[in-house]
Formats: structure tokens, C-alpha cells, sequence
């Protein structure tokens, strides 16, 4: 593990209180640059990412080493009163808190904003959660899965005659922790800038899935428009979709705009479609979608994906396959972007793990260390630093307060 501050977020000190998924990835980016983030968990068992992922390595997740990365862990019995004035003790001198909890958790622990501001003036609170803080809604329980649905991205994706189906991840947490760290960066910048005092971060599930709708309300308000599903493809938007090549690939095409669908007849020696009154023009393509995928598709067929990339970047046409996990890997761009880091830890030896982004040219991230597989592992060392003994962090551990 790397002792020396890296990174924009140098200095800054945040304790996570969340888990699973949508809190602990707001903790992840922070941390990503430079924030020390203090993870607090469960006593015994620990944030139940420890367990969770499709597969598992010599009995350890590998979903885990990727939220946990650059974080310490310790080990606090929220429920307690004594567990309750440890991380009082740890927010009078943080900077920032996450939490996930259902709304009304962190009040029935004395740890309502007001409480901890009156601790802590200058603490920013991001509080991520799958309807907001308030609202008839706020009390309930949610995760991706209903913030997706309930939020509509559900609803426009896949096919018009078939259930809508889920994202192949949690899209919903994910997107949501972005949009708390957002939140969290421009708390920071005003504390900064003005009296120096924190504020509430409140990031929903729902509303983060609602606000990438795109023009979904406008059209619906003033043209009474329900935008449907469309595929693998954008309504009204052509040539936009997938394509299968000669060898049992399929090739994304975006070539919508008319200076780019120029340059696609180009590649494939049909010029003539650049003036046909059927795809002359944005609307006139969008109106004539189907019959335009399938004339692409026919010449698509014919070629293999390598050969096909060749002719679209000759031509400057934006295109790009299929990718899977082992093409991402092998793809010399994200290899040349370190978007592929292989880490040395003691569990996994060299793991392969996502690099970071943004790129900063000044102070950039880093992956320091996978994070502790060991639930409190560093107890000693916080706990010391807040100036509890030996003798007395040996007393929280019988009393199962840590």
C-alpha cells in the first residue's frame, strides 16, 4: 500500500458508511484520486460485496478488490451507542461522509445533518438513496433494479414486443454515484469559496436514471409522445445500429449526421444513396430507417469486421465493434491509456483491474493497493490516530463494538 497522497483529492478525508454498490462506488472514485477514504463495516461479516460477484478467486470476490481499491477499512457497531461515538470521533475531522442507507437510518442513530454539523460544521454529507431524502417515497427501499424501472430507461430499452430488460450491471447505482460525486466535488468548491461550511449531497436512484431520458418530457409535454423502445437502434436516428459481418461479428455503425453518411456511401461505393430523395437528409433517413439498415447490412455481411474497419476509417466514418471483456483487453487503445492496470496484491498476486478515469495531465489518480480483505484491518491504526489505547480498543473488540 502507498503511504504518500497523490491525486487532486490529496488531503481530503471521507468516511463511507455505505454498502453493496451505489455508496461504496462514490467512495471508490474519491478515492481513486487521493481522498483517504475510511470504510466503516459490519463487525464479523463486513460490507456483503465481500461476497458478492459471479465468480470467485482462492475463495475471495473480485467484484470487492474493485470498490475497495485505495480504501482503509474499519470495523464499527453502528447499532451501539459506543460504535456511534467512534465515528463522531472520525467525522469531527473529516471532510466529507457517504452514506446508503434507507433515509431515517442515520437519524435513528443520532446522526441526523443537524447533529452532525453541529460536530462537524464544515462535514459534506452525501446521502445516496433510491428515491431521495424526502417525498411520499423516501422511506422505502431501493436499488438499481426499481430506479432503472421506476426512473424509465427500463421502459425505453430493448424491443417493442418483448419485456424490457435489465442492463447486464447496475447501471442505476453506478450512475447515481456519479452523480453524487458531482454533488460532492461542488459542495467542496463552495466551502472553499465561501463560509467554509458543509452541506447535504442528496443523489436518487430514480431521478439519476430520469435525468438521461434526454428529450423523453419535452416530448411527451408538448407532443404527447411515449417514447417506445427501438432495439438495437435509435428511433427515428439512421444509420445508427448494429451490423453482422462475414465472420459472425457485429459492427456498430453511427453515421447519422449527413456530412457522415456521406463518407459511409463513400466506403461502400454506393455515393448515389447520398442523394436519394430516401436518405438524403437526417428526417428523411430516420423516416426510412429499416429499408437504410438493411441495404447497409447487405454490404456489412459481406465483409469481415477487420475488413470493414479498414474502409470506415479510411473514410473517417465512426464505427466500432462488439466488444467483450477479452476484446477489451486485448484492445491496444485502452492498453495505451492504462485503462487496464494490473495490481500486485497478496490474495491475487498481478490482477487485472479497470484503470482510472478521467486522465489528469497535473495530478493524476492512481491505484495504490485492492483494498483490505480483511474486514477492520486497519482498527488498529484509526483508532490509534482518534487516541483510543491498546487496553481500550482490546475492550471494543470483547464488547463487539468494533
Amino acid at each position: 500500500m502507498s503511504t504518500e497522497g497523490f491525486g487532486p483529492l490529496k488531503g481530503i478525508k471521507v468516511i463511507e458508511m455505505g454498502q453493496l454498490l451505489a455508496g461504496p462506488f462514490v467512495g471508490s472514485r474519491l478515492a481513486d484520486f487521493g481522498a483517504e477514504v475510511i470504510k466503516i463495516e459490519t463487525p464479523g461479516t463486513g460490507d456483503p460485496m465481500r461476497e458478492w460477484g459471479h465468480h470467485r478467486y482462492k475463495g475471495k470476490s473480485l467484484w470487492w478488490p474493485t470498490l475497495a481499491r485505495n480504501k482503509k477499512s474499519v470495523t464499527v457497531n453502528l447499532r451501539e451507542k459506543e460504535g456511534q461515538e467512534i465515528v463522531h470521533k472520525l467525522l469531527s475531522s473529516a471532510d466529507g461522509l457517504i452514506e446508503n442507507f434507507k433515509p431515517g437510518t442515520l437519524e435513528k442513530w443520532g446522526m441526523s445533518p443537524e447533529e452532525l454539523h453541529q460536530i462537524n460544521p464544515k462535514l459534506i454529507i452525501v446521502r445516496v438513496s433510491g428515491f431521495g431524502q424526502t417525498g411520499p417515497s423516501a422511506g422505502r427501499p431501493g436499488f438499481a433494479s426499481i430506479g432503472e424501472a421506476m426512473g424509465g430507461i427500463r421502459f425505453v430499452n430493448g424491443f417493442p414486443d418483448t419485456p424490457p430488460p435489465r442492463f447486464g450491471i447496475s447501471l442505476g447505482d453506478t450512475l447515481t454515484a456519479m452523480f453524487a460525486v458531482e454533488g460532492f466535488l461542488m459542495a467542496l468548491f463552495e466551502r472553499q469559496a465561501n463560509d467554509g461550511k458543509g452541506q447535504v449531497v442528496d443523489a436518487a436512484i430514480t431521478e439519476s436514471c430520469f435525468s438521461m431520458l434526454e428529450s423523453t418530457l419535452p416530448e411527451f409535454d408538448k407532443c404527447g409522445i411515449i417514447r417506445q423502445p427501438s432495439g438495437t437502434g435509435l428511433a427515428n436516428v439512421a444509420p445508427s445500429n448494429i451490423y453482422p459481418t462475414s465472420d459472425d461479428n457485429f459492427v456498430v455503425v453511427a453515421a447519422n449526421l449527413d456530412a457522415m453518411f456521406k463518407r459511409l456511401c463513400e466506403a461502400m461505393d454506393k455515393i448515389e444513396w447520398a442523394s436519394d430523395p430516401r436518405f438524403v437528409d437526417h428526417k428523411a433517413r430516420g423516416n426510412n430507417a429499416s429499408q437504410l439498415d438493411g441495404l447497409i447490412a447487405d454490404w456489412t455481411k459481406t465483409l469481415t469486421i477487420k475488413e470493414i474497419g479498414q474502409k470506415l476509417d479510411d473514410h473517417g466514418v465512426v464505427w466500432g465493434p462488439i466488444n467483450s471483456i477479452k476484446d477489451i483487453t486485448e484492445d491496444k487503445q485502452f492498453k495505451s491509456r492504462d485503462m487496464i492496470l494490473e495490481i500486485e496484491d497478496e490474495t491475487f498476486g498481478s490482477l487485472k483491474v479497470p484503470g482510472i478515469v478521467p486522465k489528469l495531465s497535473k495530478t493524476p489518480g492512481q491505484v495504490a493497493w485492492l483494498g483490505p480483505q480483511i474486514a477492520g484491518a486497519h482498527n488498529k491504526e484509526v483508532l490509534s490516530d482518534l487516541g483510543f489505547t491498546e487496553e481500550e480498543q482490546k475492550e471494543l473488540l470483547d464488547k463487539k463494538i468494533i
